[in-house]
């Protein structure tokens, strides 16, 4: 039992092939313009001297967002629920069970995975967000359930807007796959 157990871990695929260049270039254009995007809006707009609005679990959409445009992590249902539901519970979380950060953070994190597999919403970049809800800034605590919309929700929006156009420059990619 111990042995099947372990033999799992073994692996028995080949690994992913090769991205081609054209694929890479249009992975790095979008993701640049998107976070560039989200970064100036809220840097001119919200918070210039603290960039509490671009949270960190961006960087990880922008992969999936620009980089594996055909997942079905990827989709506009997914980056837009994934992370305004995520930033809820996240501050939830945070707001009952502040004072015990670990317990926070665990059940945030969990519970954020839960909800989204039930809305079929899952964007694992949602994980980050309700975890950064409860690990973040005194600045992003005070937004309390207002970090649902901003950053959380005004920022995949960005996303995702840059998403379809860039994506869609290229001819050999169509995004998205489908909306809901």
């Amino acid at each position: 039992m111990i042995k099947a157990y372990f033999a799992k871990m073994a692996g028995k695929g080949q690994s992913a092939p090769l991205t081609p260049p054209a694929e890479i270039y249009w992975s790095w254009l979008g993701s640049f313009l998107g976070i560039s995007a989200v970064a100036g809006l809220h840097y001119f707009w919200a918070a210039p001297q603290d960039l509490v609005m671009i949270i960190g679990s961006f960087g990880a959409s922008a992969v999936l967002v620009y980089g594996a445009i055909s997942s079905p992590l990827a989709q506009p249902r997914n980056l837009i629920g994934g992370h305004f539901l995520s930033a809820l519970v996240g501050v939830a979380c945070f707001q009952f069970f502040g004072d015990m950060p670990v317990l926070a953070g665990a059940l945030a994190v969990s519970l954020a995975i839960v909800l989204m597999q039930l809305t079929i919403t899952l964007h694992p970049p949602g994980g980050a967000t309700a975890l950064i809800a409860v690990i973040g800034s005194d600045n992003l605590h005070n937004l309390g359930y207002f970090y649902a919309l901003i950053p959380a929700l005004s920022g995949a929006l960005v996303m995702l807007v840059v998403a379809l156009l860039v994506n869609n420059l290229a001819p050999t990619r169509k995004y998205p796959m489908y909306w809901l």
